[in-house]
């Protein structure tokens, strides 16, 4: 059986010719269905292979996760999917337990590209494993917990340029109405941009039974609890409000300074519950981020630009719109409580600012392949990824970041599991 070293110093050797292989195999089965694995079977990972599947030519085939509950029940879902579009069940020999359980799926010929929706700090190298392996990607943000792995999926995508599709989940950013907000900020409809206001503003994650398991099982089945494991929740939740800023300013954060703590968080992990930060961009904007998670409701999540012409505004449930000189307001509802009427329905008014976006962004990652017009999204799942880092160090060190003393600093967490205790 292969381990991690020898898979990557054999699929390592791969010529540039040969890496080029998918494209030839796609154009000799332009009306197949591509080939998906899952590498991560939890809630997230499920919903998002669930939706692909079910907006885009696609059949899973392969599944792999560390544990075997979280897989079988995943599995049950994934396979009425599959079913309901004509295709087999997944195959129990196409599905794989245990520590190096990603690495079986990534031997397998017949699958052509993997959703990365294991914890944050397996991303790096499961997605380095993944592109050896001549995989086409979609990788959940964040790309990494730490800048030392950001680094290690910066090299991935700036070797792959043209070879293969590496997508990152920042989902929002294929969203119709935010798209079409940002594009409005683009051409200048709220003037020159003065500051920023993002929030996110969730619930609590409760914490899942510990009774009966190890103390390293115990952090990996509640990984949210642990910045070493998931980055915290700026890297979990509020890297979506610095992604879409970042996609709105077209730069990242120049420094950042910040406040937070732990105040009302469970006694089991080591991760803040709340942040204040605030960056500065270039062109002297100031950013403010504020993201909680915390209590049993969730709040709201916002995007606020103030402009010399005008305020542009998206909320996930609250509307996305532009006051001032340029008037524009994308339909979504206003109102996060209203109901929709059966007129407002037939006419296509939404309730969510999101409807789309999950399925846009899975239509965008397999028509890439389709067509071979590959895309490479690890520079900017990079930026938005160091980005949190940024504002997470600064607010946990008590002290003033730049991009360059976070970039320079190579830090990496270690997460110190003894994985082995799992091989099956």
């Amino acid at each position: 059986m292969t381990n991690r070293r020898d898979f990557i110093k054999k699929t390592a050797a791969v010529s540039a010719a040969t890496i080029l292989s998918p494209s030839i195999a796609f154009a000799s089965k332009a009306n197949s269905a591509i080939r998906v694995g899952i590498i991560g079977c939890g809630g997230r990972g499920t919903r998002v292979i669930s939706s692909m599947l079910q907006h885009t030519n696609t059949s899973v085939i392969a599944m792999a996760d560390l544990f075997q509950d979280k897989l079988q029940h995943s599995k049950k879902s994934l396979d009425e999917i599959n079913a309901e579009k004509g295709f087999s069940k997944i195959q129990n020999s196409s599905t794989y337990i245990g520590p190096e359980a990603y690495l079986r799926l990534l031997e397998n010929k017949d699958v052509d590209a993997v959703l990365i929706s294991s914890p944050a700090y397996t991303h790096p190298e499961f997605l380095e494993a993944a592109v050896a392996a001549d995989k086409h990607v979609y990788c959940e943000k964040p790309v990494a917990p730490d800048v030392e792995g950001c680094k290690r999926v910066e090299s991935v995508g700036n070797r792959i340029q043209g070879k293969l599709s590496i997508a990152v989940g920042f989902q929002i950013r294929h969203a119709s109405p935010y798209v079409e907000m940002v594009n409005r900020i683009h051409q200048g409809d709220i003037g020159e941009i003065i500051s920023v206001e993002l929030h996110y503003l969730s619930s609590g994650v409760p914490i899942k039974d510990r009774d009966g398991i190890s103390f390293d099982e115990a952090r990996i089945r509640n990984q949210y609890h642990f910045r070493s494991l998931s980055g915290g929740i700026l890297l979990d939740q509020g890297i979506h409000m610095l992604d879409v800023c970042n996609w709105a300013l077209k730069s990242h954060p120049k420094n950042a300074i910040g406040i937070g703590g732990k105040k009302g968080t469970p006694d089991f992990g080591d991760t803040w519950n709340n942040f204040q930060i605030v960056y500065q961009y270039e062109n002297n904007i100031n950013v403010s981020l504020h993201s909680t998670q915390v209590g049993s409701k969730f709040g709201d999540v916002c995007a606020r630009f103030i402009g010399s012409k005008g305020i542009a505004e998206a909320h996930y449930s609250g509307g996305v719109f532009i006051n001032g000189e340029n008037l524009w307001d994308s339909g979504v509802l206003k109102c996060a409580t209203q109901e929709l009427t059966k007129e407002q329905r037939s006419a296509g008014v939404f309730s969510s600012s999101l409807h789309d976006a999950d399925a846009n962004k899975e239509i965008h990652f397999i028509k890439s392949i389709e067509t071979g017009d590959y895309l490479n999204e690890a520079s900017s799942g990079v930026e938005s990824t160091l980005s949190a880092i940024m504002g997470r160090d600064a607010a946990t060190s008590n002290k003033p970041l730049s991009w360059d003393e976070t970039y320079f600093s190579n830090s990496k967490l270690d997460p110190k599991l003894n994985l082995i205790q799992f091989d099956k």
